[in-house]
């Protein structure tokens, strides 16, 4: 069941069960986690072979109108990203009026690639009519804070003032986007540049953001374990890492970001932002990637492409 209320709770809500194709989908995989014992080469390996965009029968991959592989120079190096021109987009575009999300995938800073997370993107770019900047940003450990702050913010710069031309993008509808560690960086990019002085995003999409560590929140102590993301490797993420735009936040019940997820939320909407919360109470962190197990996941990613559509062209 999803939840989307004008009020905003102080804690969200757990269904009696797990989605059943989600459940399903956890028991056929059940070395996959994120954040557990095994250490984040490991896991990088282990996401690679399940949500890797070859790794998913074709008869469930996401169609999409053209893909573009790029990269621009960055303060750290090359930054290489992805971009996903969706069919229903194409005549904005071609007008120049075109919409735009930079998007930098979850994984708790360590973990994952734009691979494994295109496939959901895919559907949220032709759902929302605009394109998506997916980012293959440097991980964690390796590259530490405020490396990937950094990447984000000149991805941004470079298609605010240059990129936006030869892609048919509106400067003005640029959005900012990320899931767990990547909704953080999306936050934390938002505040930097109103404090640079910068040229804000058009709005901000946060999937069950991890905005502060949740340990002492029910939803940490409900979901500590057991569904995917293990809320005690959320600390060494953390470690390896150290007027604001709309926003919508997406927040689920067996999760252990649910709470803060919220907590930000009403912070945002007490601060005077328009926010739109969604909440799925039988559904798990990383729905995005899993588009082609659950129907319920899928449709999940569909509202998060109709939330961009409204935040940037102002169509429900």
């Amino acid at each position: 069941m999803s939840q989307n209320s004008p009020e905003i709770p102080n804690i969200g809500t757990r269904a009696h069960m797990v989605n059943g194709a989600i459940a399903d989908f956890l028991a056929n995989h059940p070395a996959l986690e994120l954040g557990g014992e095994k250490g984040f080469c490991v896991e990088r390996r282990q996401h690679m072979e399940v949500f890797a965009l070859h790794k998913i029968p074709q008869s469930k991959v996401n169609p999409i109108g053209e893909v573009e592989f790029t990269a621009i120079r960055g303060p750290h190096g090359t930054i290489p990203f992805r971009v996903l021109y969706p069919r229903s987009g194409e005549g904005r575009r071609q007008k120049g009026d075109a919409g735009a999300l930079v998007y930098f995938h979850g994984g708790g800073y360590s973990v994952g690639t734009v691979d494994e997370f295109e496939n959901g993107l895919r559907l949220v770019a032709e759902e929302s009519g605009c394109q998506v900047y997916a980012v293959d940003y440097r991980l964690a450990p390796e590259f530490r804070y405020p490396t990937q702050l950094d990447e984000y913010s000149s991805v941004i710069d470079w298609l605010q003032t240059e990129g936006f031309r030869s892609r048919g993008v509106n400067p003005d509808r640029i959005a900012g986007g990320g899931d767990g560690a990547g909704g953080n960086m999306t936050a934390a990019v938002c505040l930097r540049r109103l404090d640079e002085g910068k040229k804000p995003l058009a709005a901000q999409i946060l999937l069950y953001p991890e905005t502060r560590l949740p340990f002492e929140t029910p939803a940490a102590k409900e979901n500590n374990s057991g569904y995917y993301l293990q809320c005690n490797g959320i600390f060494s993420f953390g470690s390896h890492y150290l007027p604001r735009p709309n926003a919508a936040i997406f927040t689920n019940g067996f999760d252990p970001l649910r709470d803060v997820g919220i907590e930000y939320a009403k912070k945002l909407r007490d601060a005077g932002v328009k926010v739109s919360w969604h909440h799925y109470d039988d559904l798990i962190s990383g729905w995005l990637q899993m588009t082609a197990w659950s129907y319920a996941a899928r449709d999940a990613t569909k509202k998060v492409g109709k939330e961009v559509r409204r935040l940037l062209y102002g169509e429900d």
